[in-house]
């Protein structure tokens, strides 16, 4: 695996094999692993069939499957502690004499409910040899990336028609701090306070989810093994709410990942495509155990063109040295070469086909929407001109025939941004010019985001930015994810205590030269104190893959502290806005 060493994908896995596989294995037997359909996911973003075999799994099955009883083997199950999971577990060893494994280790990802554990208590404790809670319930998407993968959270959080916001605040608290616990963290938490025309009266869901967070906290550090209270570590915990940078989310962005997953139907990673030579429909998955995905993803598209094929000639340059020599003992290892050299081929071809679909897009509208997004997004053109007149900028576009309906809704959401919420009868104008009058609740809901829409007196105050005018190398991709200035000012401990209050009981001993406390005094151990310090960020709502990549750029930079960004789900602009259309449904 392709992955860092501090990697989350590691750490995840590390604690598996520690809790689960390790803890069953004590007689050194062959065992059957059954995993429900999260924990297929779970395991399967931190490691490989090969990585299980090893730990002396024979067989992974599917518990909601139908399958084979092997009565002479004992099965290890590591499930949801859900309705659905439990029965399926009970099922198995229903009838004395006909059970379909020999015994059964239970390990559930988290808490498992009261009335579920009495059930498999009354049914089925004969079976059971062991039953634990291994407090994971979170996927490690990349290596500084975690998902919940609940994509429907969105609506349950901001639809004012859900019934089931508070217990979907209460799933997503407990998924944070089964992640603080898999990482050794009791992280000081803090979240954005919006001050402005609030939507809600009542307290904002950052403030809501961070209070929750912290409860979880303190009850699962105090509720330790060995009964140690563990205090607050230097790590940082911030909570977001998903309306705090609107402009990210609908940007038409130009690095590689965030712009394939923009453009091209990238379903669950697997990429879809046809070679010149071959026109069979191929797959491929994008994913970390790529290294070229993982060197290629963060560049923009221009650099991507122009690296592919240095890569692929350094390849055939090696290929042709091996060839050069031919030795009876060169041949065989140029034999032994060849399978990698075959994959390293395939994997080029794959990423030299996912940018040219992606240029093709961009050859076609989206380098005219490019042009128009940025200068709304930052208020300046590329000379550094103030946009005086941003309707000039628009209307084109809204007339412009080849433009399809949502690109449209995305640049109209850029000028209600730019201009901090428009008048209704702009709004009309707009949306008729467009012709997207069946899409009017798409631009109107972002309201129960608390994002100004419709301008009022109470003016929402813009959040002032970081110059990075210096940074821009391209024209067409000078707007930086709001996400980089909240992440440097956090490290830098220049965040506003007023906009991002901690919570009660929090440790304010974050501090940017080194994230240690003054009572620590000896000099000789700050160096250590600094390395492994996590900056721990949440959008609730969904992440963007633009604001993803500013974690490893923002963890490149400094000097002793590792960011890990996550959400309930990732999101796509297509996604996005087809989300905010069910919010008035």
């Amino acid at each position: 695996m392709a992955t860092a060493e501090g990697s989350l994908k590691r750490v995840v896995w590390q604690k598996i094999k520690k809790l689960v596989i390790d803890d069953c294995m004590r007689e050194g037997e062959w065992k059957i692993l059954i995993l429900d359909h999260y924990t297929t996911k779970l395991l399967s973003s931190c490691c490989k069939l090969s990585n299980l075999m090893t730990e002396g799994i024979s067989v992974v099955e599917d518990l909601h499957k139908n399958r084979e009883p092997v009565p002479n083997s004992k099965a290890v199950y590591f499930i949801t502690p859900t309705e659905k999971s439990v029965t399926a577990l009970i099922n198995d060893f229903k009838k004395k004499h006909s059970y379909k494994y020999k015994a059964a280790y239970v390990y559930f990802t988290d808490y498992c409910p009261d009335n579920l554990f009495s059930q498999l208590k009354t049914t089925c404790s004969k079976a059971i040899k062991c039953c634990k809670e291994v407090n994971i319930s979170f996927l490690s998407y990349e290596s500084k990336v975690f998902t919940f993968d609940i994509p429907n959270a969105f609506n349950s959080i901001y639809s004012p028609a859900s019934t089931d916001k508070m217990a979907t605040m209460e799933m997503v608290a407990e998924k944070i701090a089964t992640l603080c616990a898999t990482l050794d963290e009791n992280p000081g938490v803090r979240y954005r306070h919006e001050r402005g025309n609030d939507y809600r009266e009542t307290e904002n869901n950052a403030e809501y989810l961070a209070n929750l967070v912290e409860e979880k906290l303190a009850e699962h550090y105090k509720m330790d093994e060995q009964h140690i209270v563990k205090g607050k570590t230097p790590s940082q915990l911030l909570i977001i709410d998903r309306g705090f940078d609107p402009v990210s989310t609908i940007l038409h962005e130009l690095t590689f990942q965030a712009m394939a997953h923009d453009l091209v139907s990238i379903e669950n990673d697997i990429y879809r495509y046809q070679t010149k030579d071959d026109s069979t429909p191929k797959e491929a998955l994008l994913t970390e155990d790529d290294e070229l995905w993982v060197k290629l993803r963060h560049l923009h598209i221009a650099e991507v063109v122009e690296k592919i094929p240095k890569l692929v000639k350094e390849l055939s340059k090696s290929q042709q040295a091996a060839e050069g020599k031919h030795t009876l003992s060169s041949l065989s290892q140029l034999m032994k070469k060849l399978p990698n050299y075959r994959k390293q081929k395939t994997k080029q071809t794959v990423h030299l086909s996912l940018a040219e679909d992606c240029m093709n897009f961009f050859n076609g509208t989206v380098e005219k929407l490019c042009k128009a997004e940025q200068d709304l997004a930052i208020g300046t053109d590329a000379q550094r001109q103030k946009i005086k007149d941003p309707m000039r900028i628009i209307l084109p576009i809204m007339l412009d025939k080849s433009i399809n309906n949502y690109d449209k809704l995305r640049i109209i959401l850029l000028y209600i941004f730019h201009v901090n919420g428009t008048t209704e009868e702009n709004l009309s104008k707009l949306i008729q010019h467009g012709k997207v009058i069946d899409d009017r609740d798409i631009i109107e809901n972002w309201k129960y985001l608390d994002v100004p829409i419709l301008a009022s007196n109470a003016q929402h105050r813009k959040p002032s930015r970081k110059d990075r005018s210096d940074e821009e190398s391209y024209q067409l991709s000078r707007w930086t994810p709001f996400i980089k200035d909240i992440m440097e000012d956090s490290i830098a401990n220049k965040l506003d205590s007023q906009e991002w209050p901690h919570c009660s009981g929090c440790s304010a001993a974050w501090n940017g030269s080194g994230a240690v406390s003054a009572r620590q005094g000896n000099k000789s151990n700050l160096q250590d104190d600094r390395r492994g310090v996590k900056l721990i960020v949440f959008i609730i709502g969904g992440i963007t893959y633009s604001e993803i990549r500013c974690a490893y750029e923002v963890s490149r930079t400094s000097k002793f502290c590792e960011v890990i960004v996550g959400s309930t789900h990732i999101l796509t602009p297509k996604r996005l806005l087809d989300d905010l259309k069910k919010l008035s449904k």
